[in-house]
């Protein structure tokens, strides 16, 4: 009940990515709808049906992360001052984020449902019924319990995996400073705002894992033997060594983010820093750790799009079809929406700062060019890396 209060007050901008979270396991229940639809309707391709099940991992990984991204930067579930007191400790304000998460994505489960029978001809009197009854495998009854169960996927993990990230850590304590929690709770342990925010560590294994990914690409697309798993969407299959090179490329990619988000900003303030490059520089760091993960995932995502648009037009003609066109968008949206959710968040939590600035006396034309060469800086360096992985990860199957 509380979480239903606390959604119900918060900020059209938080409503607004609770409502991109619905879209999206929406669009997710639908895909996994289908898939039952297409195992209802042919029974005797039972293999076909299973791929299209496990096709529905990505667009499911993609919803689950954009969901994790908003209940990461929902204010109302982080811990404050005080509210120890009143029984809302850091255990029980993420139980409610995962509440809240489990809520938006079960809404989402539901329309999608709705559409489904809705475009499948089942929910007669309104317009488009029964407008994709032959995709959707209308004229078979749709067993309830397995429907219902796949829709519960995403809630189901979306909110245990937003419980899991966003879980009360203890904070380490300083031994200069005597054990944390001796004045009430955690919450009195407060964070040196001067001190130095410290370096991601996964830049070494995003690295090693991106070069990983390469290389069993290019020796699983040699010592092919013929057996290729096939792809959605019409494009020819491909060995399974590459499929998981593709997979390890993409969570290098992830991994090594943060650490590249922080190495730019090392390098906006190398060599004779002024007072713009020193203060774009410090925040790139500071928010490392919170932009560089969801931009490593949207670059992995946009690395594979290039990939697959360059063998496409190689290899086939036709148009994609609706489902693949629907689960390639759903990605993508996903992961485009949380960057954003997360620069949002950064810009927010350095609202105080801007604000001392500002009454210091900074103009507000330092501050936009130091934003503006943030993105640059990271454009920069993203953009070729994108470029560079999309080509190499497209190599091996292009001879």
């Amino acid at each position: 009940m509380l979480a239903l209060r606390l959604a119900r007050g918060a900020h059209p901008l938080l409503q607004l990515r609770r409502l991109l979270v619905t879209t999206a396991s929406a669009g997710v229940g639908f895909l996994l709808l289908c898939a039952l639809g297409h195992a209802v309707a042919h029974p005797g391709q039972s293999s076909a049906s299973l791929l299209r099940l496990g096709w529905c991992v990505l667009p499911l990984a993609a919803a689950v992360h954009l969901a994790v991204a908003v209940a990461r930067t929902d204010p109302s579930t982080r811990p404050r001052p005080g509210l120890s007191s009143v029984g809302l400790g850091p255990a029980r304000l993420t139980l409610i984020a995962a509440t809240s998460t489990a809520l938006a994505c079960a809404l989402g489960s539901a329309l999608a449902l709705l559409v489904y029978l809705h475009l499948r001809g089942d929910l007669t009197g309104l317009p488009f019924d029964g407008a994709a009854a032959g995709l959707l495998g209308a004229g078979q009854p749709l067993p309830l319990p397995g429907a219902l169960t796949l829709l519960a996927v995403t809630p189901v993990t979306a909110s245990t995996l937003a419980g899991i990230t966003l879980r009360p850590r203890r904070p380490r304590a300083d031994p200069d400073a005597g054990a944390p929690g001796q004045d009430g709770d955690a919450e009195s342990v407060a964070r040196d705002p001067f001190a130095p925010t410290p370096a991601p560590t996964g830049l070494p294994w995003g690295v090693t894992l991106i070069a990983v990914g390469l290389a069993v690409e290019v020796y699983g697309a040699r010592g092919a033997d013929g057996s290729a798993a096939p792809l959605p969407g019409g494009f020819p299959g491909s060995p399974v060594p590459v499929l998981a090179g593709w997979t390890l490329t993409a969570l290098g990619l992830a991994v090594a983010g943060p650490g590249l988000a922080h190495l730019c900003g090392r390098l906006i303030q190398a060599y004779r820093p002024g007072a713009t490059r020193l203060l774009s520089g410090r925040a790139l760091m500071d928010e490392s750790h919170r932009i560089g993960r969801p931009l490593g995932v949207l670059c992995a995502v946009v690395s594979a799009a290039i990939a697959a648009g360059a063998l496409y037009g190689q290899t086939i003609s036709r148009p994609l079809g609706p489902l693949t066109g629907l689960g390639a968008g759903l990605v993508l949206a996903c992961a485009t929406a949380a960057l954003l959710t997360a620069a949002i968040d950064t810009r927010q939590s350095r609202a105080g700062t801007t604000a001392a600035l500002i009454r210091l006396g900074a103009p507000a034309g330092l501050l936009r060019t130091a934003a503006l060469l943030r993105t640059a800086v990271l454009l920069a360096v993203f953009t070729p890396l994108t470029w560079a992985v999309a080509t190499l990860a497209a190599l091996p199957l292009r001879a």
